[in-house]
């Protein structure tokens, strides 16, 4: 996981309240590389960007700020993020920063930073950077400038950690997959990941612009992928998102599945495998993390195995440090963040999928097959945009109405009422096995909100 610095509309965005411009990204570079040069005399920074066009010019922004504190940079090209976290890790480096929006459009930009040992780095690091972008820079001087230099096969040395992965006595031979990499980070690596396992692979969405990224392809637009698999009769289709750490899944029949279905599976297989060789579960494999969105019915499907479950807020971050807590190895939301920290300290859409696809080859199940048992409850969502200053936490009306929503369903729903973290709306979300009941009732709870 990633502390980010993120940015919208352009190249425009925050660090409280400073815009990520080409300046501004030169001064965070040259303030990372002060707090950096506190800790050791001779720092190394890995840089990784996805495919964006200012990808480039933040890129030699970043690399001049750090170089100008005496840090060296070693830069990555186009990598996923969790290629960047893995290789922060492999080459013993101080940093690693992703320059990406991630699912966002080729507008938004942003940056996030890695530990050097791939992982989320302290709040007290991120309070460090930020006083010193408060500060008047203190150039070095010509001997003691950092150095850049680039990682020809970084692309290549990602591809055989996510090879590692996989199982090394089976392959994907036979399988035909059609993969979509959102014309973003993985464009070349995902498809050569699959092929040298075995895989016959129809790549879409690996033809990026610097314009086209998550442009009607990927992770959050998998209709494409949905048509790319029926068309080539293929036997499953991955797409992940800009940045690579997402995954969502089709099957040969059209069938999507999403990262609360797949995080079943993974559970599911975790525990078979243990069973197949006689092993005890060991506490790591005590628990399951979802988010306040993971479907009712995955909830109670992994309690069926016979997982704890325990919900975080929404945000992978914050499985993240749900996991961490209680020294579990598995969770994810809904949208594809999947984690499973015995194989990478970050989400990996591709690592994700290979997982999921070994789960299918070493079982000798569908991944529908092996999903017989969970049936998504259907969820209704509805945004309600709020007037200037009005406490909808204090609503008597709506209150009232969650109790009398709430007796209805009876224990067979939910219902979850929360802000938007970034727009000036309220998300009402019900869940129940009767889709019909949930639409009307999410659509009380959204009135309730324009009363009293």
């Amino acid at each position: 996981m990633s502390r980010k610095y993120f940015g919208t509309d352009g190249i425009r965005g925050t660090v409280g309240v400073a815009p990520i411009t080409p300046d501004f990204v030169l001064r965070l570079g040259h303030a990372v590389g002060r707090v950096l040069k506190r800790g050791e005399s001779n720092p190394t920074v890995l840089i990784g960007k996805d495919t964006r066009i200012s990808g480039y010019m933040l890129e030699s922004a970043l690399e001049s700020g750090l170089n100008s504190a005496g840090a060296n940079v070693v830069l990555l090209g186009p990598v996923p993020t969790p290629a960047v976290a893995y290789l922060t890790r492999a080459q013993r480096a101080s940093l690693g920063v992703v320059i990406s929006a991630s699912h966002n459009a080729f507008a938004d930009n942003g940056i996030k930073f890695f530990s050097a040992l791939g992982t989320k780095l302290a709040d007290q690091w991120e309070r460090d950077v930020e006083a010193a972008l408060d500060e008047a820079p203190q150039w070095a001087d010509s001997a003691h400038l950092g150095r850049a230099r680039r990682l020809d096969d970084a692309a290549g040395r990602y591809i055989e950690f996510c090879k590692s992965t996989f199982s090394s006595h089976l392959s994907l031979r036979g399988l035909k997959i059609v993969v979509d990499a959102a014309h973003g980070a993985a464009y070349q690596i995902a498809p050569k990941v699959f092929h040298e396992l075995g895989a016959e692979v129809v790549a879409i969405g690996c033809a990026p612009d610097g314009l086209n990224i998550n442009d009607g392809v990927g992770a959050t637009h998998p209709e494409a992928l949905i048509q790319a698999v029926l068309a080539h009769q293929a036997d499953y289709g991955i797409a992940l998102d800009g940045d690579a750490d997402r995954l969502q899944m089709v099957d040969a029949s059209g069938r999507l599945f999403n990262g609360d279905e797949l995080l079943y599976l993974l559970a599911a297989d975790r525990l078979a495998h243990r069973q197949a060789k006689g092993q005890a579960r060991g506490p790591e494999l005590a628990g399951v993390v979802g988010t306040l969105m993971t479907n009712l019915a995955v909830e109670l499907g992994i309690q069926r195995l016979g997982y704890q479950f325990v919900r975080a807020k929404v945000g992978d971050r914050y499985v993240l440090e749900e996991l961490h807590r209680r020294g579990w190895i598995l969770g994810g939301e809904g949208s594809g963040h999947l984690l499973m920290l015995e194989r990478h300290g970050t989400g990996d859409g591709l690592v994700s999928a290979l997982q999921v696809l070994r789960a299918c080859a070493a079982s000798g199940r569908t991944v529908a097959e092996q999903l017989a048992d969970v049936t998504l409850f259907p969820q209704t969502l509805i945004n309600v945009r709020l007037q200037p200053g009005q406490d909808w936490q204090d609503n008597r009306c709506l209150k009232d109405e969650i109790r009398v929503v709430e007796a209805e369903l009876s224990g067979t729903g939910r219902v979850l009422i929360r802000a938007s973290g970034t727009e000036p709306l309220v998300r009402v979300m019900v869940e129940a096995r009767d889709a019909a009941q949930a639409q009307a009732c999410a659509e009380r709870l959204a009135a309730s909100l324009h009363s009293g």
